[in-house]
């Protein structure tokens, strides 16, 4: 293990998009990095050495499941989450906000915490800013998030309750994380209400977190109202910072996020879409069920240089979905999480070589062509 503290440093920036390196103690993230969803800690169909290969410097694992199986005390007894899952390099937990506000019908809110049931046995449960804390140093993660509120973006007198309610539990979640060898990350709620997102964003840096994420995206507002958000925000979050915004994972939003001074994005998107038969290129997705491609010699896409497209043909993938080979789930994982580290690669390089307007108008360009 690398004994630095946890620490960031931009090392180039063009406009508002920006180039650096978080230090962990499990080892750099350069950023603008994408980290693959390892839920159960596990990216679903890809080893840990398939995702070396990728490029992959960062996975996200989840508290929330985690918890109810197998236990954050089991995997603290089996040597942490990094040991469990076979993954030397730096993890992220989130705190298990989202999962639990998502189960609407079997979950009660109040200020101190929140009551809900298992969605594996149905079994109850109380999950409170200290406990949510508790689980993710017990899972040993490099990056945790604090526990949150994440309300429907359009109800305002819902994102007012939860602000507050997410602002107290951040002090708490503060108060309550006792490892130094984790960073704690606040997050900036507040659904579609710039005031409210205004007001959230400068009270999280009052108390002066690490790293900043900002919830409450991707989840059903329109693209204006995401970028609105994200502009609004990258004004009040500190430079020497990093920014995660959280579940967002489509080629368009991680541009348009980075032009947006985000350096951190996660999403289970690669992976879902491959069990769903789906290839992710920069012309669009491709449905690989498709019966244009039962004799299709052609790689999945002729520019991506993944283990994927330098071995097999869409004659091949399409194949083993219609034989229901689980292979096929593994081999579109792969590009698809490939298609996105290679695009906050290239996005990184041409922050670097200050190239990164023209590389952005020609990513779109590229979308328009493709929307045509």
């Amino acid at each position: 293990m690398n004994p630095k503290p946890f620490a960031f440093e931009v090392t180039a920036r063009q406009g508002r998009a920006r180039a650096g390196i978080i230090h962990t103690p499990h080892g750099i993230i350069p950023t603008p990095i994408f980290a693959p969803v390892g839920t159960q800690a596990t990216v679903k169909a890809v080893t840990p050495a398939q995702l070396e290969e990728l490029g992959v410097s960062l996975v996200l694992s989840n508290t929330y499941h985690l918890y109810l199986r197998p236990g954050a005390e089991l995997i603290a007894e089996l040597g942490g989450l990094h040991r469990f899952m076979h993954w030397p390099h730096p993890i992220l937990t989130d705190s298990g906000g989202f999962q639990v506000f998502s189960l609407s019908e079997t979950r009660q809110v109040d200020d101190d915490g929140v009551t809900f049931r298992s969605h594996i046995d149905g079994s109850r449960h109380r999950l409170t800013p200290e406990l949510a804390i508790e689980v993710q140093e017990k899972l040993g993660a490099d990056i945790i998030m604090a526990f949150d509120e994440c309300a429907p973006p359009y109800d305002r007198a819902y994102n007012e309750r939860a602000l507050e309610r997410t602002h107290r539990w951040a002090v708490r979640c503060l108060e309550a994380h006792t490892r130094t060898d984790q960073a704690l990350f606040g997050i900036v709620q507040g659904g579609v209400f710039l005031d409210l997102r205004e007001k959230s964003a400068q009270f999280l840096v009052s108390l002066d977190f690490p790293g900043y994420a900002i919830g409450g995206l991707s989840v059903g507002e329109t693209k204006g109202e995401m970028h609105a958000v994200l502009e609004l925000v990258d004004g009040i979050l500190p430079e020497d910072k990093p920014r995660y915004l959280m579940g967002v994972g489509t080629p368009q939003d991680i541009v348009n996020g980075i032009l947006r001074g985000v350096d951190v994005f996660d999403c289970v998107l690669p992976t879902r879409l491959a069990r769903h038969h789906a290839a992710m290129t920069r012309n669009g997705r491709l449905n690989m069920m498709n019966a244009v491609y039962a004799r299709d010699p052609s790689p999945i896409d002729p520019q991506c240089s993944c283990y994927t497209c330098r071995n097999f043909s869409r004659a091949y993938i399409r194949h083993l979905i219609v034989a229901r080979e689980m292979l096929a789930a593994t081999l579109l994982s792969i590009h698809n999480i490939s298609t996105l580290i290679q695009l906050v690669n290239e996005a990184r390089d041409a922050i670097l070589t200050g190239t990164f307007d023209q590389f952005a108008a020609a990513f779109f360009a590229l979308q328009n062509q493709s929307n045509v």
